[in-house]
């Protein structure tokens, strides 16, 4: 099965909808293209399948109604436009979702909603139980408290993660552009990608930035691709005037091939999703029973540790130079290891010798 008939017959699929799609900077939400969008993915879910969207647009829908000219860059202010855009877009979702007897559920998220576990598994729950009531969750990041250390960055990002956080079959991502390029497409010279099975179908290829009223651009989308193909969630980037197509035979737009084998959710948390709180130096011997033999780690094969972490943390794996080589989650608290480095198996108490990243934990890097 090809990755674009995967992606048509997807039972549950994650949609993004970026800002631009929604809104203008002149005139805040459009709700005539809001209603196209919510005409095609009711189509979609009167077909047979269960939709997540995830919605940009917050910051830029709370600009008009400011008086802002632009798109404002200080944090203050963009947590001020987000909580009059947050409303509004809300209340735009609901409203055009009702016209088909459809209610909507507001699911606000942080970065660190994502990188903490038990968090992660509440907004897994949450959006679980929407979905087996019939509702159609809506997703964004919850810009009005967020902060420059625990925002995802861009809804493209978040999208990957909510794809593989509800077990999607597939992710659609749309904006004004309408897919990968080779190049920059605004110069009349860029081919149209439209297909990629892997990293050797990128080299040469060149992104910009985002647009005037998102944040995300080329760059965002491309390496959110790449995260839930990663994952095993195949993506179609395709331009949102082409919704009806990318949610119907997906003949339009970059398609983006998911790995053969799916990364647990666990896994892909450990991988994608969570905060490092402090790393673990392996020697050679280590490096290689972890990476290339996919065993646990023990201590005798670390010969250093950095960070003040807690047992249940994520931790990075760094080999002899320094470089990352994978990350995993220690069984044990930075003290109980410091005082334990450089002992001899046989000089380790008890407790000591089970696995410091047991290998179900782990993941190269």
């Amino acid at each position: 099965m090809t990755t674009r008939v995967t992606i048509a017959a997807a039972r549950r699929i994650v949609v993004k909808i970026g800002s631009s799609a929604l809104t203008s900077l002149a005139g805040g939400l459009d709700r005539a293209r809001l209603d196209a969008l919510v005409d095609v993915i009711e189509q979609r879910m009167r077909a047979g399948s269960d939709v997540v969207v995830v919605s940009s647009g917050a910051i830029a829908a709370g600009i008009a109604p400011l008086g802002l000219r632009a798109r404002p860059r200080d944090l203050a202010t963009q947590q001020a436009a987000a909580s009059v855009g947050q409303l509004a877009l809300a209340q735009a979702w609901s409203g055009s979702f009702a016209r088909h007897g459809r209610t909507v559920g507001q699911v606000l998220l942080t970065a660190d909603d994502i990188a903490r576990r038990s968090q992660h598994r509440n907004a897994q729950r949450t959006l679980d139980r929407l979905r087996a009531l019939s509702v159609v969750p809506i997703v964004n990041e919850n810009d009005t408290v967020a902060t420059a250390e625990i925002r995802f960055g861009d809804n493209d990002r978040l999208a990957a993660l909510v794809a593989h956080l509800v077990g999607a079959d597939a992710l659609v991502l749309l904006s004004d552009v309408a897919g990968l390029y080779d190049g920059d497409p605004r110069r009349g010279t860029a081919t149209l990608i439209r297909e990629v099975a892997g990293d050797s179908d990128l080299e040469g290829v060149t992104v910009g930035g985002g647009g005037a009223v998102g944040t995300g651009g080329m760059v965002s989308k491309l390496s959110a691709a790449r995260l839930a193909a990663d994952g095993g969630v195949p993506v179609l980037l395709a331009a949102a005037a082409e919704a009806a197509e990318a949610l119907g035979a997906a003949e339009v737009g970059t398609a983006f091939a998911a790995r053969a084998s799916r990364l647990s959710a666990r896994r892909f948390w450990v991988r994608h999703a969570a905060d490092t709180s402090g790393s673990l130096t392996l020697d050679a011997g280590a490096v290689k029973a972890v990476v290339g033999g996919r065993r646990s780690l023990l201590l005798p094969g670390v010969v250093d540790i950095a960070g003040d972490f807690q047992a249940s943390d994520v931790v990075q794996l760094l080999g002899p130079d320094g470089a990352v080589v994978a990350r995993g989650v220690v069984a044990f608290d930075a003290a109980e290891l410091a005082a334990a480095v450089g002992l001899h198996s046989s000089q380790l108490p008890a407790e000591l010798r089970r696995p410091v990243v047991h290998a179900d934990d782990l993941v190269p890097a």
